[in-house]
């Protein structure tokens, strides 16, 4: 067991955390999840010593042993891949290197066998002997192939090198394991393997991770970040997603109760104050009101923006067709080759595809912001799509405030009241929507883009990637939106819940753009469906990404 007592971290006069006390058990995984600049990563890294609190002790279990999801791609470039994994497990590779070492040497003598006999014991018991083929076992799984084995680290590309950094972490049956975004570039059988493999592991896991899905298939805690406090819920992301929302609405309802019954004092003491017999009584209640003004409720530093589709009417009959469309990137590469597809009422579809020029050239066509090299893209006339682009910076290089930005997409005659009525629900509030468009993170420009779509009216939505740079809060928002909205919705995002929840659709597109795939099913039944396993097999796909 994990046990944090009075821990504190503080910057300057800011604390990150005040006095937390926390048990964390074995056989547990705890989702530990919290705002944006809540600390959740600063959070691993006093647990594995990289930080140090500015109060309080963390005490583990003795001969315990911790794995750490590393974080730094180039920090085991000189080392092999095999080599790579086993440093996960320190002790075990400084044995091997030094039996290894005392069996090189030309001139072994009596003392190095004795001290060999003492390793290979030691090796032994730490299942050493085992240790390559787990190694093995465990890259296979999350697909790198033995032809990697013996390759550099310097040799692998970016998303090759995380998947071992994750074997690294999981290899050995480490006591304590603490992964910070473990799912990133995994593709979706790989990240199904590691739910797997989570799911039955027997000690302690702590992990951050954007995606909901996992959270909801390995978490049996979440560990909330918010007040400056880091609270322990049981079961899983949406569970705790619904017992907060709970204790949201009872804040809500506390807070009203106590401005109503401020507002009563402030009544009673503004008009019996000079009064000599009510006097007593008026000091009485401005003693309560000064309570009341003292005591307040703390403020989450968790917001949820609000999202919501409103389109000015139905779409028609006819809604989208493509016919034999073909596009060329500048080069002459093809990117799409005779790609047909019909949209038809109700369709909230998916678009699926490992090459993301693909993906990207495809939105843009129905954006309107390229146009085929042959054949053609059709929207019915009662239509109108608002697109949603995945690479967004040229609405933003104008030399505008917020609220000079938000009302281009405003109707006419609209002013900076209604401008900021509308930043305001995308949690740009006072001041912020004073802020220069030019400066905007990458979340709030995101954040710019859904309120520009939903001044829109469209009854189809494009969306490329609209879950990029937001925060949980703000993914949970946009995916209840989506799922609320009655009309087409085309969007791709590597969000498995965000697909999982909102697509009635799936459409999968081959890497060089010349086939698809088209089904009117929910993700995880496409997943699983033996006639698209089959299909994509004939097709000669590679593991399914979203």
């Amino acid at each position: 067991m994990i046990t944090v007592s009075n821990l504190s971290l503080t910057f300057g006069t800011r604390f990150l955390f005040k006095e937390v006390n926390l048990q964390f058990i074995p056989g547990n995984c705890y989702g530990l999840i919290g705002a944006n600049g809540a600390g959740k990563s600063t959070f691993l890294k006093i647990l594995s010593g990289e930080i140090e609190p500015t109060t309080g002790q963390i005490n583990f279990p003795a001969n315990s042993r911790l794995a750490v999801l590393q974080q730094d791609q180039f920090a085991f470039d000189e080392y092999t891949v095999m080599e790579t994994v086993i440093i996960g497990h320190q002790k075990l590779y400084t044995i091997m290197r030094e039996r290894d070492a005392l069996y090189a040497k030309p001139d072994f003598s009596e003392e190095d066998g004795l001290r060999a006999a003492d390793l290979e014991a030691e090796f032994a018991e730490l299942n050493g002997y085992e240790a390559e083929y787990e190694a093995e076992k465990l890259l296979g799984a999350l697909g790198l192939g033995a032809e990697n084995l013996t390759k550099g680290m310097d040799e692998l590309e970016a998303g090759e090198k995380v998947r071992v950094l994750l074997a690294q972490a999981l290899f050995g049956n480490p006591d304590i394991l603490l992964l910070d975004e473990p799912t990133n570039n995994l593709d979706l059988p790989t990240i199904r393997w590691l739910e797997e493999f989570l799911i039955n592991f027997e000690n302690t896991v702590l992990v951050v991770s954007h995606d909901r899905h996992f959270l909801n298939n390995v978490c049996t805690h979440i560990a909330d970040i918010d007040f400056g406090q880091i609270k322990l819920y049981v079961g899983n992301y949406d569970f705790w997603y619904q017992s907060s929302q709970m204790i949201a609405r009872q804040m809500k309802e506390q807070n009203k109760k106590r401005e109503d019954k401020l507002a009563e004092l402030q009544r009673f003491v503004l008009r019996f104050s000079s009064n000599a017999s009510k006097a007593r009584q008026a000091t009485s209640r401005k003693k309560l009101i000064d309570k009341l003004n003292v005591d307040e409720l703390p403020t989450s530093i968790r917001k949820f923006p609000y999202v919501d589709f409103k389109p000015d009417r139905p779409c028609g009959n006819v809604i989208l067709e493509l016919k034999k469309v073909s596009k060329r990137d500048e080069e002459g590469n093809p990117l799409l080759h005779e790609f047909s597809m019909e949209v038809h009422q109700g369709d909230k579809i998916a678009i699926i595809c490992p090459n993301d020029l693909v993906k990207t050239t495809l939105f843009e066509l129905l954006g309107g912001r390229l146009q085929p090299d042959s054949g053609e893209v059709k929207w019915g006339v009662t239509v109108k799509p608002s697109y949603f682009p995945k690479e967004n910076s040229d609405f933003f290089e104008q030399d505008l405030r917020l609220v000079e930005w938000i009302l281009q997409y405003a109707p006419k005659d609209e002013g900076e009241q209604f401008a900021r009525g509308w930043l305001g629900r995308m949690l740009f509030t006072g001041d912020e929507a004073l802020k220069n468009a030019t400066v905007l993170s990458g979340g709030e420009k995101v954040r710019c883009m859904l309120a520009r779509m939903m001044l829109s009216g469209a009854n189809a939505l494009v969306m490329d990637e609209p879950t990029n740079h937001l925060d949980l809060e703000a993914i949970t928002a946009l995916n209840e939106g989506l799922v609320r909205f009655p009309e087409i919705v085309i969007f791709a995002s590597h969000d498995h819940e965000f697909v999982r929840t909102i697509a009635n659709r799936i459409i999968e597109i081959t890497p060089d753009g010349r086939h698809s795939l088209d089904r009117s099913l929910p993700l995880d039944d496409y997943l699983d469906d033996p006639r698209v396993i089959e299909e994509r097999q004939k097709l000669g796909l590679a593991r399914l990404a979203l």
